[in-house]
């Protein structure tokens, strides 16, 4: 290698690394105007101050759903009269959490932490909508982790029927989900699916051409000129294809593919650089995942990666001994890491038992315990 393709140590291979970063919105929103369109319709009466219409956006994770949302509330939160809080149902995944930061995101401070019913919640969070005149669109980001909680059809329920609570009261629902196996009408409340008629917005995967575009892009911004090559940049977009599309996994793979050609101190990112980093950028959607559970259900992810291919009384044993849990929070935790495709349970007849569930992991085992650690 040349003198001139080595970095000195004070150089990088990147012009602005935060471009690169997952929480970054990009200027250029590539491939999803036909969305971006559907969106705006539904949500252009609240500039008009009227309640807009409510909507459910679908689609594999990674496929800009969070993107177009944030996009948007951008540009409705130059419109006077309009308030708008996205909610990451991961993190906030009960009903009153929910309300707690519609309260943070319409008063900019948090509500009590104990003390307040959620009646006395609700009811400030409607006043102050009507008192000011103003229309909320509330975004329920990760919806389905609602679902998993049994959570989702109150929210809803409270959120739909505001209007009827306190006479006034506008609000709009955009509720996100990436889990394509979980009917979001289907699984509500009857009480809930007669008053939730909304708009529908599918996100499709993106193909390798669309993937390309969108990564050059960032690459562009990202990094500094000449620093990767048509074929890395197809290297990676390959990456991202094989991972269902998901472009987090591309976006994080470029950034990691950055970092191992400075450790070699070179200025030009490799194919091989893009390789070893994909054993870890792969990893990405179980380290969100591992990020929002609690603890008893990182304590069962452990117990389950300690003991992978155990008998599920053998899991429940360790389980109930690290945790004195029960079995039927044990069965629910259960339910919920398999519908976040963290595990596979399956039932399967078992000699002389019945039929039992047979739990095996997602993942690789180490790959868990090395993220549980970290």
């Amino acid at each position: 290698m040349a003198d001139d393709d080595m970095l000195s140590w004070d150089e990088s291979v990147f012009r602005d690394e935060h471009v690169l970063e997952l929480d970054y919105l990009p200027e250029a929103f590539l491939h999803r105007d036909e969305q971006m369109e559907t969106l705006k319709y539904a949500l252009r009466p609240a500039v008009r101050g009227s309640r807009p219409l409510n909507v459910m956006a679908r689609g594999p994770p990674g496929t800009g759903k969070t993107t177009a949302v944030q996009k948007l509330f951008d540009e409705l939160t130059g419109a006077s009269d309009v308030e708008v809080v996205r909610v990451n149902c991961q993190v906030d995944s009960t009903r009153y959490a929910v309300f707690s930061r519609l309260f943070e995101g319409l008063f900019e401070y948090e509500p009590p932490t104990s003390g307040i019913s959620f009646k006395k919640l609700f009811g400030q969070i409607t006043d102050h909508l009507v008192e000011n005149d103003e229309v909320l669109v509330v975004a329920l980001d990760d919806v389905n982790y609602l679902f998993y909680e049994d959570e989702a059809s109150d929210t809803l329920y409270s959120l739909l029927r505001a209007h009827e609570a306190h006479s006034g009261a506008k609000i709009g629902v955009i509720v996100v989900s990436s889990d394509l196996d979980l009917d979001v009408i289907e699984e509500l409340d009857s009480r809930v699916q007669s008053v939730f008629r909304p708009e529908e917005v599918y996100f499709s995967a993106y193909g390798q051409r669309e993937i390309v575009d969108i990564l050059d892009e960032r690459v562009k911004r990202g990094f500094r000129d000449d620093a990767v090559g048509t074929r890395v940049l197809d290297r990676v977009a390959e990456h991202t294809a094989d991972s269902g599309g998901d472009l987090r996994v591309g976006i994080d793979l470029l950034r990691r593919a950055g970092l191992n050609a400075e450790m070699r101190g070179s200025a030009e990112v490799s194919p091989d650089d893009v390789d070893e980093a994909y054993e870890k950028a792969k990893y990405v959607h179980l380290s969100r995942h591992l990020r929002g559970l609690s603890d008893s259900e990182t304590a069962l992810v452990r117990v389950l990666a300690e003991h992978d291919g155990e008998r599920a009384g053998d899991v429940y044993d360790a389980f109930h001994e690290r945790t004195d849990l029960g079995y039927t929070r044990y069965s629910e935790i259960i339910n919920k890491l398999d519908q976040l495709g963290l595990i596979d349970a399956e039932y399967t007849d078992v000699e002389g038992r019945g039929r039992s569930r047979a739990l095996s992991l997602s993942y690789d085992a180490e790959a868990i315990l090395e993220r549980l650690e970290s």
